[in-house]
């Protein structure tokens, strides 16, 4: 007699394998989200470019509108707290990996925001890791108490912090990071432009609160808002700068329409990202227009 068929087994066998498909497809399109949402912007589209040297080498990095808006928030708390250079870059390289520097309501298990910082790590509640002003506070928070933050391995410091199921991670974010950070906080001046085509209405008493949360009167000096423009006396030329990139990189959510800084000034152009000019007469402190 022929013996019966084990349908049970093939069964099962198939289930496994569709599991399995399953399992994979979604990795592979997890993956594929990831990369399509946190590509590098086309010239064509909205966005920032910086322009610094690096290890001796000049380096380019393109930022979304939205990147560039939350990496100045990153930067500018790490100079509010009047951390160096080296804590933004950290900071930087982290939420490259972990969130693409996009503010997302999503991830592994509970992570969310621009750290993928977890609630039930005691991270905070939804609604604070949500704030990008909180999350990078408490991510600053846990740099400063790693051994050895200021010195050590960028890629290994920032998994100190984050712990994260990738270790290595950060590292190829590091010298995208570090262009950001040097150009936001002034060490590499006129580095930084924008592409804004449909930017909000003129706000610059919404750019000057903003200044003053994110960056506190240390950075920004005596501020006032005169006939459509902004100025901002900082204490030293550095931190001038670093102002001047916040009101390039906002440009878009404030209405900017000029940044001037000593003989130099970034122009809002409706063809492309404008390279900042040099001017005849320098002015002192910083000027934004709208």
């Amino acid at each position: 007699m022929a013996p019966k068929p084990r349908w049970g087994r093939g069964l099962l066998g198939v289930g496994c394998l569709g599991i399995a498909v399953l399992l994979f497809g979604g990795v592979v399109w997890a993956a594929w989200t990831f990369t399509r949402t946190s590509r590098p912007p086309s010239p064509l589209e909205d966005q920032c470019r910086i322009t610094a040297v690096v290890d001796g080498e000049e380096h380019t990095v393109r930022l979304t509108t939205e990147q560039a808006e939350n990496a100045a928030i990153i930067v500018g708390i790490a100079l509010q707290r009047g951390l160096p250079a080296r804590a933004a870059t950290i900071a930087i390289a982290t939420a490259y990996q972990e969130s693409g520097i996009r503010n997302i309501d999503y991830g592994d298990r509970d992570s969310i925001g621009l750290f993928q910082q977890r609630p039930s790590q005691g991270w905070g509640t939804v609604e604070e890791i949500m704030d990008p002003y909180y999350s990078a506070g408490k991510f600053y928070d846990a740099l400063v108490k790693i051994p050895n933050w200021q010195t050590g391995d960028i890629n290994d410091v920032a998994q100190a912090v984050q712990r994260s199921g990738v270790p290595e991670g950060y590292r190829k974010h590091v010298t995208n990071a570090r262009a950001i950070g040097s150009s936001m906080t002034g060490h590499s001046p006129a580095s930084w432009t924008c592409h804004h085509s449909s930017p909000a209405a003129a706000d610059p008493d919404g750019l000057r609160d903003y200044l003053d949360k994110t960056l506190g009167a240390g950075v920004t000096g005596e501020m006032s808002v005169v006939d459509r423009q902004l100025e901002a006396r900082p204490p030293e030329p550095r931190l001038a700068w670093a102002v001047a990139v916040q009101g390039v990189a906002q440009g878009s959510r404030f209405g900017v329409a000029s940044v001037t800084l000593e003989q130099q000034r970034w122009q809002l152009a409706d063809d492309g990202l404008p390279d900042w000019q040099p001017i005849d007469v320098a002015i002192e402190g910083v000027a934004i227009g709208f």
